[in-house]
């Protein structure tokens, strides 16, 4: 019996397998009863979620009026000065709150420069001589190293390896075009001949070259039938060590590979064995030296160019090694620069080294301008009228943003068809309703009398007489009170104690700060998440132990059900097989008795 008790335990989870009582709907109603609370605080839970994401959206809202109302409040900011110039090829402006308006003839007689070093020739040629049946590719001083794969003259295709030497190369382009075209190298001029027997102009290049030789021996068609490199050829490796990078004059750093030169006064070191002459270049670029250094190959020269114009010079010194005069730039010519020569409103010339005058050189106070060119151009300086325009709307609908969403939280709204109300999401919320109406305070304000701009009705800004938005109902207006009353625009912003921009900026600092209605709003919202969403963590728990409890009580009833039902059913099985085999010897026993109680009798009889 037990074993099948056990076997059939696992079935017994079915409402009412043994009890006929359908068990589960019962414990789904008292769980449902139960969750009842969880659907209620989840409800709550998203309607202070959606209070926590409105509050940030008025914060928002007001950190962008913020930044309108601190500009607007700055005094300084109504003294912008906008410039134009009648020839902005001769030159730019720009101009300060200080500087006086007007217009400012400005000449540009000559433009400032900068000094460049130009340095001495530094490569050395490809060969000594004009045999160059032992100078390989690979180790001549080409300025621009030559590559392998294949050119073409006269539409034949030569190939050129590294490893082969450059009278290798004449070999091939006579071998290629049937001895027409053939090859020569001058060490003299350091240059290469091709030169063709033939009757038509020798043709280099084709689309399909893959070897840069062509380009790398300065050789370029000239319609003739004889083709000379464009320059010498010699040059310095930039990518090659400065001991092997073909120096005319081999480079040394001492012995120690602690070189070292100055320009400028600034220390450049450099170990010959181990740095390139790109390397080099690009240390004194990112130095405090002020200047730029570049190689020009087809000069085969190193320049020195001054980061800053003028007529200034530029200073250099070996100090350990010869870089600077094996690399022939302290031996090479400066080309001075040269200054600035101006005039403003023609007075007398002025000189800067820069192509920038300030206030302090031109004489203007906060007025810089840059020389583009010679020639004369007009300065004007105004009042930048537009931008203070342009942040004055800006204001305004700044303003209007804020003002349009919390109407819209705080108003109820009404279903057409049933007519049923909802409240707004801030309706009733005092602290959000306040907002709204201080700010229409503080901007319906009249500062201290100002003649002709008392207050933003005068800049042609209205209420709507809806709500307490705001609108441009003339916009003449605000570009004339600019115009003609500058003084009383500034004053209706930034007087210090009644000022719309200066009252605003105070309020809203107040309110959107750590200890300001807002953050104490959204920290209240918070404070009661967490402690909804525990609550509702706390009671899902207890609901879903409710109902394992329940579940199981209800399986151990099924249980012993089944355990009653299965006895029950063994002792009326055993009742009813007993009585069924008992039934016949009960008989048997009775006729026995019978002849017992005869025989019995007779023997009693017979004894009497």
């Amino acid at each position: 019996m037990a074993a099948t008790t056990s076997a059939n335990s696992s079935n017994l989870a079915l409402s009412g397998l043994a009890s006929g009582l359908d068990w589960t709907s019962i414990v789904s109603e008292l769980l449902t009863v139960e969750s009842a609370p969880v659907t209620q605080m989840q409800s709550e839970l998203t309607a202070d979620q959606n209070k926590s994401a409105g509050f940030s959206t008025i914060g928002t809202d007001l950190t962008t009026l913020t930044k309108d109302v601190n500009t607007l409040s700055d005094a300084s900011f109504f003294d912008s000065k906008t410039t134009s110039s009648s020839s902005s090829s001769v030159a730019s402006a720009t101009a300060g709150t200080n500087t006086p308006l007007g217009t400012y003839s400005f000449t540009v007689n000559s433009l400032a420069t900068d000094a460049v070093q130009v340095g001495a020739k530094a490569g050395a040629a490809l060969n000594s001589s004009s045999d160059v049946s032992s100078l390989t590719l690979s180790s001549a001083g080409f300025a621009t190293p030559v590559t392998a794969g294949t050119f073409t003259v006269n539409g034949q295709t030569v190939t050129v390896a590294t490893s082969d030497t450059l009278q290798d190369v004449f070999n091939n382009i006579s071998t290629a075009t049937g001895g027409t075209v053939t090859g020569s190298y001058n060490s003299t001029t350091d240059e290469i001949t091709l030169s063709s027997s033939g009757s038509s102009p020798i043709v280099l290049g084709s689309a399909t070259d893959t070897s840069n030789f062509l380009q790398s021996a300065e050789l370029y068609n000239n319609g003739t039938k004889s083709v000379t490199s464009a320059a010498a050829l010699g040059g310095v490796n930039l990518s090659d060590t400065l001991n092997n990078a073909n120096f005319s004059t081999a480079v040394t750093d001492g012995g120690s590979g602690a070189g070292a030169f100055t320009i400028n006064g600034v220390t450049i070191n450099y170990n010959a064995s181990t740095d390139t002459a790109s390397s080099v270049l690009e240390r004194i670029n990112s130095s405090a030296a002020g200047v730029t250094a570049t190689y020009d190959s087809v000069g085969n020269h190193f320049v020195l160019t001054n980061n800053t114009t003028g007529d200034v010079g530029i200073s250099m010194q070996d100090v350990t090694g010869n870089f600077l005069a094996a690399s022939g730039i302290s031996g090479g010519t400066l080309q001075r620069g040269s200054n600035l020569q101006y005039s403003i409103n023609n007075g007398s010339t002025l000189t800067s080294e820069s192509n920038t005058v300030n206030g302090s050189t031109s004489g203007v106070a906060g007025l810089s301008i840059t020389a583009l060119a010679k020639g004369t151009t007009n300065i004007s300086v105004a009042t930048d009228t537009t931008t203070i325009a342009s942040t004055i709307t800006s204001f305004v609908n700044d303003y209007n943003a804020i003002q349009n969403y919390v109407s819209k939280e705080i108003t109820p709204t009404t279903n057409s068809s049933t007519g049923a109300v909802t409240p707004g999401m801030f309706t009733g919320n005092l602290d959000v309703e306040n907002i709204a109406i201080q700010l229409r305070q503080i901007v319906d304000a009249s500062p201290e009398a100002a003649a002709g701009v008392q207050n933003l009705n005068d800049l042609g800004v209205t209420s709507n007489g809806n709500d307490n938005t705001l609108s441009f109902s003339d916009t003449t207006s605000l570009t004339s009170a600019l115009t003609t009353n500058l003084s009383a625009v500034k004053n209706l912003f930034t007087n210090a104690t009644t000022g719309i921009a200066t009252t605003l900026q105070t309020y809203l600092n107040n309110t959107t700060s750590l200890t300001g209605v807002l953050s104490s709003d959204e920290g209240a919202m918070t404070t009661e998440e967490t402690t909804l969403s525990d609550s509702i963590t706390t009671l899902q728990q207890k609901i879903s132990n409710d109902q394992t409890r329940l579940d199981q009580e209800f399986t151990d009833m099924e249980t012993a059900i089944n355990t009653d039902n299965q006895e029950k059913n063994y002792l009326n099985d055993y009742f009813s097989s007993s009585s069924a085999s008992t039934a016949p010897a009960a008989a048997g026993s009775g006729a026995s008795s019978a002849s017992t109680s005869s025989s019995s009798s007779s023997s009693t009889s017979t004894s009497g």
